[in-house]
């Protein structure tokens, strides 16, 4: 098994599993060490990159201000492949480390062995920040996996909600055939009916080869609203195709769908795309949260324009941070005690609470995708 750490850019000088775990660190008073588990290699996924990003940046700056009682915050990088076999093979790789915590896997079938194969259940670390916002990762979870970003139920309300707010009143939803997809749509109904809002549904199979048939078909509708869900190439393919097909109402998806990708197929027809997110505007001026993100990212040497993702891995990073500031020492049970007892916990305007559940924030607005392929918040 091959390990790439030192080409990921470990910050912490760990180039092999033979090097001291993270419980030995800890004991000498040495870097206190985290990993990050995700798909660096394999299908086109820039979540993992970018958060990745994110996280270093805040990690330096952390560091440049004397880390966490004097430690330094250390990291490491193991790819999966976007694979969940890959992760759980990589996830017994990272125990040999010892780390403290696996922040931001991405992925729900990856996450969905984490739960299944009990995995939190024998090792001693926590995860932060799972990328899936699917409830059934959430309801009931696990204790040792705590959540940042908003949950995909969420995200699906306040999309029928702004649709409503805007005057549509018949909406149809165009799913993947996946658990994303299914669980999307009951949320969707359940919302609209609530709404008095008139909504359809058409299925696609986990193959997306019938996309243009549909996207005419629903072109054809009378309809002012599609929602697109299912995993993340679904909704840019979706949303292309749609456009393609003539589509010019309002189209929605849900955060993890890339507005550049949309952008680049759908020939510069991106325009006018919702999206939902579950962070501010990582462009934005705001709040003082963006403006030191955006500091700790040109200090690492990354130019804007930033994504989403570059946002959530400085996030995520800065809870973590949080946490072990209020933690009597740097261990899994005591990182987790602090974050179940440190109420809230306000990162320059978004706001982290983990006392009543193990989903930190309900932070949900609607971007829109502009000519550039850019999203205006």
């Amino acid at each position: 098994m091959r390990i790439d750490l030192q080409r990921r850019g470990l910050m912490a000088a760990a180039g092999s599993l033979a090097l001291p775990s993270g419980a030995q660190a800890q004991a000498s008073g040495g870097d206190i060490l985290v990993g990050q588990i995700g798909p660096f290699t394999g299908t086109p996924v820039p979540a993992a990159t970018q958060i990745n990003r994110g996280i270093k940046a805040a990690f330096a700056q952390i560091n440049g201000a004397g880390g966490i009682q004097g430690r330094r915050l250390a990291l490491f990088e193991l790819d999966d492949g976007f694979e969940a076999q890959g992760f759980v093979r990589q996830f017994h790789a990272a125990m040999k480390l010892r780390p403290v915590a696996l922040l931001s896997p991405v992925g729900t079938d990856s996450v969905q062995r984490l739960l299944d194969d009990k995995l939190l259940d024998t090792a001693d670390v926590l995860v932060l920040n799972a990328v899936p916002g699917a409830d059934s990762l959430r309801s009931p979870g696990h204790e040792r996996l705590l959540h940042i970003r908003a949950s995909d139920r969420q995200q699906v309300e306040s999309i029928v909600r702004h649709a409503a707010t805007l005057g549509v009143t018949q909406m149809t939803v165009v799913y993947q055939d996946v658990s994303m997809g299914t669980s999307g749509l009951g949320v969707a109904q359940k919302v609209a009916a609530a709404l008095g809002m008139k909504l359809g549904a058409v299925v696609v199979d986990a193959e997306s080869e019938v996309l243009a048939e549909v996207a005419a078909r629903v072109a054809a509708t009378p309809v002012e609203g599609v929602l697109v869900l299912g995993s993340p190439r679904f909704g840019v393919e979706g949303i292309v195709a749609l456009r393609k097909a003539g589509y010019r109402s309002s189209l929605y998806a849900l955060s993890y769908v890339s507005p550049a990708q949309i952008h680049q197929l759908a020939e510069g027809a991106a325009r006018g795309v919702g999206l939902a997110q579950v962070y501010p505007d990582p462009n934005g001026r705001r709040m003082a949260l963006q403006s030191q993100f955006q500091t700790a990212m040109r200090q690492a040497g990354t130019a804007g324009p930033y994504s989403a993702f570059h946002l959530e891995g400085y996030v995520t990073a800065r809870v973590l941070a949080e946490g072990l500031r209020r933690a009597r020492e740097p261990s899994p049970t005591a990182l987790l005690r602090a974050w179940r007892t440190m109420g809230d916990c306000d990162l320059g305007g978004y706001h982290v609470n983990f006392v009543r559940s193990n989903v930190g924030s309900g932070y949900v607005e609607i971007a829109v995708v502009n000519g550039e392929g850019r999203l205006v918040y």
